[in-house]
């Protein structure tokens, strides 16, 4: 049973290994095309993270689980806290490296050059900034 979609192929190995830490079989569907060519992923409808029908619920709560502020770290001294946005203080925020709308505009014009930048976002507000 489909317990969640994804885009990119690294969100859906997180939540694989996430699962899987817990002891739940899954499988990620449409895996080995996505590899061949991550741009068929949105033609397929994305990755599909599959688990059996009776662990269904405790995968769900497994994957909506809040992500922490903080996260100890046995490596060094403290803790690594995560960062906010600024705007909504949600700690669903990425760092992007790639401009992927120019980008992938360039790809599908036949000029496949990367176009990058240095910035943090909120997935849940849309609010752009960067960090000196």
């Amino acid at each position: 049973m489909v317990v969640e979609r994804f885009r990119d192929l690294l969100e859906a190995e997180l939540a694989k290994g996430k699962l899987r830490s817990a002891g739940i079989e899954c499988l990620l569907a449409d895996e080995n095309l996505v590899r061949m060519d991550w741009f068929y992923s949105n033609a397929i409808g994305g990755l599909r993270l599959m688990v059996r029908l009776e662990d269904f619920d405790v995968a769900r709560a497994i994957l909506d689980e809040p992500i922490p502020e903080e996260i100890f770290q046995p490596d060094s001294e403290g803790r690594y806290t995560q960062p906010h946005c600024p705007k909504c203080d949600s700690l669903d925020v990425n760092f992007e490296t790639l401009n992927r709308p120019l980008s992938y505009t360039l790809m599908w014009l036949g000029c496949p050059v990367p176009i990058g930048k240095n910035n943090w976002k909120c997935q849940k507000c849309g609010a752009e900034w960067v960090v000196e």
